[in-house]
């Protein structure tokens, strides 16, 4: 299932853009919905100190998955001089009983020294700068100088430290109009706000401003889920909210029933879009073809590939994408020693990729212990000592024990079809899995699955639709939100071998 922290992660970018006055603090709440239900909130604070602004968002939900709460709390902090250019940053994340935290400096250079703590385990890290990329204060400053005049339009490019990147926005300042806010009506502008990554679909945030530009209301629409978010007293904010069930929200209905899929030499499916849209961004891969038709419809065929037979491990070839995907990074931490020693004791004495790939794959699939839904998103880290999670705790684990042995290995997301879960029947949910790749130059990418192992569900088929692949980091999963939500499966053609 997509994890809450992709977009909470978003939702800190939205705050943002909340402005507030000039003056040495001020701190505003807002209470957070989702598909109407209060399940959370959001503080926003902002102190100008010694020529520098710093402001923090913070955001606490409780929602059900499965009958099972989860409290996910993300507090992201930046600094900013006093003109708006970038100093540094910090983000701490508590999902369940696990947190990190990750703070960025950033030098005259616009050099980014990150650190990244979780578990006693400190990762360091560099990254350059994006060109252009503002935080709070240089969006807060940017939008007070192009004003609320209706029709105007304006780009940024908005820095979030959930995902380590910066995202494209283009804001469109629409009409002022009466706005209901729980009851209280205020006249308010409207703020269209279009988030995009390369590579990946839109976000279309919508906000409704004051005269002093602070928002009082946003509402935006991630996975197919509503989420809003609205000025308020502190004590509603901060006071009860409801229980919102979110494990239908990310099941898609299969317009038939699926016998057997996993023996189906490959299946293909056409997804229509739902509402408006520019199109899907569905990827396509090794072992799934895309087949664009009228209508902004997609014919997506999945076919599983076999593994070259032979090939040996580590991973020597010099091709850049696959030679990240051997790396560790602060989610995938295939350096870390019980993660080596995990690995090396699935794959055992084999000196063949494919073999030591489905031994670490059954490794995984037998070694977690606790197959809740309790978890919000762990890294393999945390998940070698805890052996607990869903999906993507089996994902990174797998993905970081194949590159602790040089296999090159990235996280799937997307959809796989179950005939049952948690009461639901014959649905496509919200996945995670694993590529690894085989080979050298004419290698494949092959998938596999250890919570479908682990489920008795024979891993990787051809009942897995890719939406995105991933080296672990948020970023990457940003086309699921976009995307997920967004279509229908019309039809399905089984070939069986």
């Amino acid at each position: 299932m997509m994890k809450i922290r992709h977009i909470l992660s978003i939702c800190l970018v939205l705050v943002a853009t909340s402005l507030s006055k000039d003056g040495s603090e001020e701190t505003e709440y807002f209470a957070v919905f989702m598909e109407g239900k209060k399940v959370g909130h959001a503080i926003q604070n902002r102190v100008v100190a010694d020529g520098k602004v710093t402001t923090s968002e913070k955001v606490r939900i409780t929602i059900s998955r499965a009958n099972i709460p989860i409290t996910i709390e993300m507090t992201e902090t930046s600094t900013e001089t006093a003109d708006g250019k970038p100093l540094g940053f910090e983000l701490v994340q508590k999902l369940a009983a696990m947190t990190m935290k990750l703070t960025g400096i950033i030098n005259e250079q616009g050099i980014v020294n990150i650190t990244t703590s979780s578990m006693g385990v400190e990762q360091k890290s560099t990254m350059q700068w994006p060109s252009g990329a503002v935080m709070a204060e240089g969006l807060r400053l940017l939008t007070l100088k192009k004003g609320l005049k209706e029709g105007s339009m304006y780009n940024a490019k908005i820095f979030s430290s959930g995902i380590l990147q910066a995202l494209d926005a283009q804001i469109h300042i629409g009409p002022k109009q009466d706005i209901d806010l729980l009851g209280r009506v205020v006249a308010l502008t409207e703020v269209k706000t279009t988030f995009s990554m390369s590579g990946t679909g839109e976000i279309v945030s919508t906000s409704y401003v004051d005269d002093d530009l602070r928002v009082q209301k946003n509402i935006t629409p991630i996975a197919g889920i509503q989420v809003e978010m609205m000025a308020c007293a502190k004590e509603f904010a901060l006071g009860e909210n409801d229980v919102l069930e979110l494990i239908d929200k990310m099941f898609i209905e299969s317009p038939e029933p699926l016998d057997d899929v996993h023996s189906a030499k490959s299946i293909s499916y056409l997804l229509s879009p739902i509402g408006e849209t520019n199109g899907l961004t569905i990827p396509a891969n090794d072992n799934q073809k895309i087949k664009r038709l009228k209508d902004n419809k997609i014919m997506v065929t999945v076919e599983p590939v076999t593994a070259p037979a032979g090939a040996r491990f580590p991973y020597k070839g010099k091709d850049k994408i696959i030679l990240e995907a051997t790396k560790s990074n602060r989610f995938l931490q295939s350096d870390y020693k019980e993660i080596i020693n995990l690995a090396r004791r699935a794959s055992g004495e084999t000196k063949d990729a494919a073999e030591a790939a489905k031994r670490i794959e059954e490794f995984v699939a037998k070694y977690m212990e606790n197959k809740g839904l309790s978890v919000g998103y762990a890294t393999a880290a945390e998940v070698a000592a805890s052996k607990q999670g869903d999906c993507s705790e089996f994902a990174v684990l797998t993905a970081a024990m194949c590159r602790a042995v040089g296999i090159p290995a990235q996280i799937v997301v997307g959809i796989a079809y179950v005939k049952n879960f948690a009461g639901l029947q014959d649905r496509f949910g919200g996945h995670a899995w694993i590529q690894a790749y085989i080979g050298g130059e004419s290698g494949k990418w092959i998938g596999l699955d250890a919570a479908f192992k682990s489920a008795g569900l024979d891993g990787y088929g051809a009942g897995h639709i890719a939406l995105a692949t991933s080296n672990g980091e948020p970023a990457e999963f940003l086309n699921l939100a976009t995307t997920l939500g967004r279509f229908k499966i019309d039809k399905v053609i089984i070939k069986n071998k």
